[in-house]
């Protein structure tokens, strides 16, 4: 199994399925996205920490908001077209 491709792949998914949204990306910003009920669907970044992470799923979870896990921070935050890596992210309307 190529684990580079693997990751290319992942990230292209990602891309897809966030084309024609607004991003919202940070986990304060994503925070006050989400209690605003403007969340369509979050992506968390697997290596990033999980004090950041698992409230956001945890919020995710109870306002029945979709998540998914992306492969890491720097491919979340290439997805989002950012320069540097992202913890977490939303797609909005």
């Amino acid at each position: 199994m190529d684990t580079h491709n693997d990751i290319r792949m992942a990230q292209e998914k990602i891309q897809q399925e966030i084309a024609g949204y607004r991003m919202v990306v940070g986990a304060k910003q994503l925070r006050k996205t989400l209690l605003a009920g403007q969340a369509k669907k979050v992506y968390l970044a697997q290596d990033a920490d999980p004090a950041i992470t698992e409230p956001i799923a945890r919020m995710c979870l109870e306002m029945r908001v979709p998540f998914t896990w992306a492969c890491s921070m720097k491919d979340l935050g290439r997805a989002c077209k950012i320069d540097v890596g992202a913890a977490a992210a939303a797609a909005t309307e």
